[in-house]
């Protein structure tokens, strides 16, 4: 038990630390390359997690991908519609997974 608490603490605290770090450093002005990361980066992130999450689909068997698609659908959808990255993220996982496990 005491070892499950101070690996969780040390983990807090590393998370704390890098979430920290970069307000303590720039604290006066922020590097134009750091904001163009941190402007760019989400994006490409999201890109590459779709890539990656689409690149063993099987177009030439049934179901064809088509859960995957509806369910990457309904994550747009839902993303332009109430603009909120954890309700895109919660509905399209529970639209996957009810058409996964009912109708395909």
């Amino acid at each position: 038990m005491m070892k499950s608490l101070a690996i969780v603490a040390v983990m807090s605290i590393g998370t704390i630390l890098l979430r920290g770090l970069p307000f303590v450093i720039f604290r006066k002005h922020t590097p134009s390359y750091i904001v163009y990361l941190g402007r760019v980066l989400p994006p490409a992130l999201i890109g590459m997690l779709v890539v990656y999450c689409m690149k063993d689909l099987n177009f030439s068997a049934a179901p064809y991908g088509l859960p995957e698609l509806i369910a990457a659908l309904c994550v747009v959808g839902l993303q332009l519609w109430k603009r909120s990255s954890i309700v895109s993220i919660l509905g399209g996982t529970a639209i996957y997974m009810l058409l996964v496990q009912f109708a395909f």
